[in-house]
């Protein structure tokens, strides 16, 4: 509902004439069957992506037979293929280069005979089903259909491409740079440099209950006030200019009103307890959003290709 929420706004803002979504996670029926579509598919520039991604996650990005992190991991076929195995995500792992160079070609029951519950471990992950990333897809392609109706011409991706896409231009990971990659029209070269992203998150519209509940559900205290109080509900974006008092200043920030008049506000520097409704400006009223400023691309690309 985000997604759709953002579009809808953005197209009353620019002029957009085409979307790009990324529509899956992965390319399930691709790591299920790699051959399905023909050897030249399965050895494609985009394979290695998809899949590398996938076992990432399903391995927690670390070696299948020693646990090590932060190292270099390279696609081990459990079953080697010289001795038969195939290119099925079922029947591949990740592994760092001293145990992938010690293992070789032997049967991973030989390789592992000292180590029973590892072997089992293995040869059971190895074969968990695809569920995880069979949710996000279904997920994405919910928000597909609810895309469609607007009428923009719609250009669908994959997870394992925008990485594609990403590191080929040399790019860091972040999500408004992936975002920018995302399809397999994403320009040769992006303007990024100097970019200023605003950073979006949502905040929801506060709670729906009329008032507090202890642990099992029962009422346990007075009923809510009301939700607007002089004209402000809270989290609004307000600016106060106190003239005079104590707490004389000038405070910009979110508001958290009270019945009396007397609001709080929360500042980047802390909390501003007992400003009264008369010297605050709304800035921006509560949308269910919060914006940031977020790290501008530097000037120059980084030296270090990202990862």
């Amino acid at each position: 509902m985000n997604v759709l929420t953002w579009v809808k706004r953005l197209m009353r803002l620019c002029p957009i004439t085409a979307l790009s979504l990324e529509l899956v996670k992965f390319d399930l029926q691709q790591m299920e069957n790699p051959e399905i579509s023909g050897v030249q598919y399965q050895q494609g520039t985009h394979f290695g992506y998809e899949i590398r991604q996938y076992l990432l996650e399903k391995w927690d990005r670390a070696c299948s037979y020693c646990g090590r992190k932060d190292v270099p991991l390279q696609v081990e076929h459990i079953q080697a293929k010289a001795n038969g195995g195939t290119d099925r995500v079922s029947n591949l792992c990740l592994a760092c280069n001293a145990c992938n160079q010690a293992k070789g070609t032997q049967d991973i029951r030989t390789f592992l005979a000292e180590k029973p519950d590892l072997l089992a471990h293995i040869l059971a992950q190895a074969k968990a089903s695809l569920k995880d990333a069979a949710v996000v897809n279904t997920t994405r392609w919910a928000l597909y259909e609810r895309l469609l109706p607007l009428g923009l011409p719609i250009e669908c991706g994959s997870g394992g491409l925008t990485k594609f896409n990403r590191t080929q231009r040399g790019l860091p990971k972040e999500h408004w740079i992936d975002a920018a990659c995302v399809g397999k029209r994403t320009p040769l070269q992006l303007k990024v440099t100097g970019v200023l992203p605003l950073l979006i998150a949502a905040t929801g519209h506060g709670s729906r209950q009329k008032c507090n509940v202890n642990k099992v559900g029962f009422p346990c205290s007075k009923p809510k006030g009301a939700k607007k109080v002089k004209g402000y509900q809270t989290g609004d974006e307000i600016r106060a200019v106190v003239t005079t008092g104590t707490k004389q200043g000038i405070y910009v920030g979110r508001v958290l009103v009270r019945a009396s008049g007397s609001f709080d506000i929360r500042t980047r520097t802390g909390r501003m307890k007992g400003i009264s409704y008369r010297f605050c400006t709304p800035i921006h009223r509560c949308d269910g959003y919060s914006y940031q400023k977020g790290v501008p691309y530097p000037q120059e690309n980084p030296t270090q290709s990202a990862s």
